[in-house]
């Protein structure tokens, strides 16, 4: 069995699902790239909770955690199969620490499906999404992500979604596809620790412009863990893509373990909608 990479992906709003742009073209050409996995294992930004947890169901359903947004986007379906053994083989590699079995609360969330619609269509891979626990520390999730990592040799592809940078109240409408200083440099520097040392980005809280790029952390975990595999394997990591969307949020996505695709889209991330705030629509 093919030893899989790892991959964070910065996903931007849920209208990302139903459009064609460079990132979700980066999106379509890493799923073309990497040999087939055996399961796929999300961590994903809206799964935020206060334990950790594998879904562990073997029909995940598709959860629209948002609101405000067009009804062809609540009529989504991406519906694979769930591995429910994978539960067991997650709670034997990250032992000491526990992890609890979900067999009926979630499911796969938008974090987790607008981005494996464009880089899984078929929808023919089980899917896990591991939760984020919010009581837990940065050392503890880099910690979580490399115990993680032998399972890419048993065919489990590892991915984190989110943004490294998101603040939702800084939105500027007026700025579709550039980002502000701050969002730049912090990036900029998320960037540095991702492709020399990744575990650095464990301490990019002490970074000037923390507070703005981070002001929930909850969009920026998911790259500790995938930071957590890069660093535990010494595999290399490569910028899938990259760019901002709205002036406050980073649409950076990185592969671990293997070369980058060659890339062709073209166009800026998804208009988001009128209506609610973003920050009162849960993107």
């Amino acid at each position: 069995m093919s030893v899989m990479p790892a991959a964070f992906f910065g996903h931007g709003n849920p209208m990302n699902a139903l459009e064609r742009n460079r990132y979700t073209e980066a999106w379509r050409a890493f799923g073309r790239s990497v040999p087939r996995p055996r399961a796929i294992l999300v961590v994903s930004a809206h799964w935020y909770v206060q334990a950790t947890a594998i879904t562990a169901m073997p029909r995940p359903r598709t959860i629209h955690d948002f609101f405000g947004f067009p009804r062809e986007l609540f009529d989504v379906r991406y519906e694979p199969p769930g591995l429910p053994g994978l539960y067991e083989e997650v709670a034997d590699i990250v032992h000491p620490a526990w992890v609890g079995a979900d067999h009926d609360s979630w499911g796969i969330d938008h974090g987790t499906w607008s981005v494996l619609m464009h880089a899984f269509p078929d929808a023919d891979i089980p899917v896990v999404q591991l939760s984020i626990n919010a009581l837990k520390s940065f050392d503890y999730h880099l910690q979580l992500g490399a115990a993680l990592a032998p399972l890419r040799e048993d065919g489990v592809l590892v991915i984190g979604s989110g943004n490294v940078v998101h603040n939702l109240g800084g939105v500027s409408r007026a700025l579709p596809d550039a980002g502000f200083d701050w969002a730049q440099r912090f990036d900029e520097a998320a960037k540095e620790c991702m492709l020399t040392d990744p575990t650095d980005v464990g301490r990019l809280d002490g970074h000037r412009d923390f507070d703005l790029a981070v002001p929930t952390p909850d969009h920026f975990l998911p790259l500790l863990y995938v930071a957590g595999v890069a660093g535990a394997t010494d595999a290399p990591v490569d910028v899938l893509v990259d760019g901002y969307a709205y002036g406050s949020l980073s649409m950076t996505a990185y592969s671990v373990g293997m070369d980058a695709p060659e890339l062709s889209g073209s166009g800026v991330a998804a208009a988001l909608p009128e209506g609610p705030p973003p920050d009162g629509a849960n993107i």
